[in-house]
């Protein structure tokens, strides 16, 4: 009998294995709520094939334009959407993060097609929404199958946390954790700690698992305090966005998370960009030397109505004059021959200094939550997990 056992338990530990991995689900965080207000939020989309930009912005139901400005990619309007970019490249999403039905969710359409699975379509989207998300979601069944012109719904996971982690105007981007990754290397490549990410996401302990997804805070800057008529904008760090109908582009800079704003140069029918009484543009900046330090005026944005685009003139005086600060905000497409980009004018004369730019799951049965969570309130852990059924089958074949 001892003999007989011993030959089994090779096919019984397969069988663990084969049990365990379908019983295991990803982990990923939900934040309840309660407005119909949305927030701007990312996803880290890690590419399973070839894509262009546009064959993207289409899977994601985004704007092409507002892809490369997450991934501080330069526009030229001869190549928009047609870069291709290779299987396992990583790209961040941006995506407007509403409240559906008390949680912060995207919900998109999908349009199936002949050859697709439920774990087809997962893939396409970066495994930021499961085959059992989506059969569950839908009611995809022996009696309901999925068929080729059939349209379903893919929901995936963001979150708003008010836009604010520790008191630091943040985005917040849902990241697939993958092979071999650890919290601790997962913060490193974005700027945060094991601690931070533990909080943010209600872990029980700083261990994640492929698959899992989480919530990853990126600090961000705002218009917030910067006087805009009646516009808001918040900018990831290190990326830029586009506003005023694509006239105007604003970047956030890592090192100051301070907002400065341009004309993008995309776009040639622009018009009140000049500020009133100087000869400067959005953006520019004039610095005469005084005898006792000097004197700036910056042209700044101020936001848009419709077609018009709102602009101010500050002047201020300094006894310590720094130009490395001013020469980081000059436009990426300066040009001598284009009077609408910034520039920076050293009295006497004027010279334009070019520099380059820069959570849901569906019906899910069962929760957890830390209740030692910083945003405890906000976000639930999710995990399903049920390993004492491993126990089941090893009784029963032992």
């Amino acid at each position: 009998m001892r003999t007989q056992l011993l030959l089994q338990l090779p096919f019984v530990l397969i069988l663990i294995f084969i049990v365990s991995s379908k019983l295991t689900h990803a982990k990923y965080t939900i934040e309840p709520c309660t407005s119909s207000d949305s927030c701007p939020s990312l996803l880290s989309y890690v590419l399973p094939w070839d894509s262009k930009l546009s064959e993207i912005a289409y899977r994601f139901q985004v704007n092409v334009f507002d892809i490369m400005a997450a991934n501080s990619i330069n526009i030229t309007t001869s190549s928009v959407g047609n870069q291709i970019f290779g299987a396992r490249s990583q790209l961040k999403v941006p995506i407007s993060c509403p409240c559906v039905d008390g949680i912060r969710r995207v919900l998109l359409s999908y349009m199936v097609r002949a050859a697709d699975s439920l774990d087809l379509i997962s893939e396409s989207y970066g495994r930021l929404v499961s085959g059992e998300q989506l059969r569950t979601l839908n009611g995809i069944s022996p009696k309901n199958p999925l068929t080729s012109g059939q349209s379903i719904l893919v929901q995936l996971p963001c979150t708003c946390f008010n836009n604010s982690n520790n008191g630091v105007t943040s985005v917040f981007m849902s990241y697939v954790v993958q092979s071999g990754e650890s919290l601790s290397n997962i913060g490193v490549e974005f700027g945060t700690t094991v601690m931070e990410l533990v909080n943010v996401n209600g872990l029980d302990q700083p261990r994640v698992d492929p698959g899992d997804i989480l919530a990853i805070p990126i600090s961000a800057c705002s218009s917030a305090n910067l006087n805009w008529y009646n516009e808001s904008l918040i900018v990831p760090n290190g990326s830029y966005a586009l506003t005023a109908s694509n006239c105007i582009k604003c970047i956030c800079r890592p090192s100051t998370l301070n907002l400065q704003c341009f004309p993008s140069g995309i776009v040639n029918a622009c018009s009140h960009l000049q500020c009133k009484g100087s000869n400067l543009f959005i953006g520019d900046v004039s610095i005469n030397q005084t005898a006792t330090g000097c004197n700036i005026s910056t042209c700044v944005y101020r936001g848009h109505n419709g077609g018009k685009i709102f602009r101010g003139l500050v002047n201020s005086s300094h006894s310590h004059c720094s130009y490395d600060d001013y020469y980081s905000t000059v436009s990426p497409v300066a040009s001598p021959n284009n009077p609408t980009v910034p520039f920076i004018s050293l009295a006497p004369s004027q010279s334009p200094f070019p520099n380059p730019t820069i959570g849901a799951g569906a019906n899910a049965p069962s929760s957890i939550q830390n209740p030692n969570s910083a945003r405890n309130k906000y976000g639930r852990w999710l995990t399903q997990a049920p390993y004492y059924s491993l126990w089941v089958v090893l009784c029963f074949f032992l």
